[in-house]
């Protein structure tokens, strides 16, 4: 592993980011506090360190990271959502009630039309006939669906994926990828869309891209049987 000292900010952030989808929360809490001493005042790498001090069993620590994310980005509602559930754990429920209130608001102002709990339930009933309609061999109808869904809660990342995958039985490649870049970028660790980015790289005709995702699925988790056959797939056909 390289010294810290040789690495850039951003490649401690990469780097921690990595370890934390690798559930190596010490790694990744050093990287992240090594990006911060630094003066890398980025709320999300705080709310990252929070998680990993969650993890490791430091709720207090944890809650003032959460604060400190909080005080660089006030409508971070990731941020707003780890302190309500940490001050939750440490049994301090009238204020968790209040930041669970709190990004509730925020998600409701986000969506800009209806208030967070009847908004979710918007989003599971668009999501729920995007499902039947695709099953019904109707991806058009789906996207649509599920479209609708993403509109209002774009961080529901299986709903993304989903509407990735109608677009991919639309044959409207780019807009599928689209769909996983954009889900990947939020949890790099999301390894069905990944293994959905690499089928539609291979149906653009990028092997290369392809095999990149999947061996990045592979180096996430060495047992998943898909990402090993679809490499092997490569591997037997001749290239041009």
């Amino acid at each position: 592993m390289a010294n810290s000292e040789m690495l850039t900010v951003r490649q401690l952030i990469d780097r921690g980011r990595d370890a934390w989808e690798r559930g190596d929360y010490v790694a990744a809490l050093k990287d992240f506090r090594d990006a911060i001493d630094r003066k890398a005042q980025f709320a999300d790498v705080h709310n990252f360190s929070g998680l990993c001090l969650s993890m490791l069993g430091d709720l207090q620590g944890a809650l003032a990271e959460f604060a400190q994310a909080i005080q660089l980005n006030p409508r971070y509602i990731e941020a707003h959502l780890n302190r309500a559930i940490t001050l939750n754990e440490l049994g301090r429920f009238d204020e968790a009630r209040e930041a669970f209130d709190t990004a509730g608001q925020l998600d409701r102002e986000a969506s800009d039309v209806f208030p967070f709990a009847l908004g979710n339930q918007i989003v599971d009933a668009h999501a729920a006939l995007g499902d039947l309609y695709l099953e019904g061999g109707a991806p058009a109808k789906a996207a649509k669906q599920y479209g609708e869904a993403v509109a209002l809660r774009p961080r529901f990342l299986d709903i993304r994926s989903k509407l990735a995958q109608a677009y991919m039985e639309l044959g409207d490649l780019e807009a599928a990828e689209q769909e996983l870049q954009e889900t990947l970028e939020q949890n790099a660790g999301f390894a069905a869309a990944r293994l959905k980015l690499g089928l539609v790289l291979y149906r653009k005709g990028d092997r290369e891209g392809a095999a990149t995702e999947w061996r990045r699925c592979l180096e996430q988790n060495p047992n998943n049987a898909r990402a090993s056959a679809y490499l092997a797939m490569l591997g037997s056909q001749p290239t041009d």
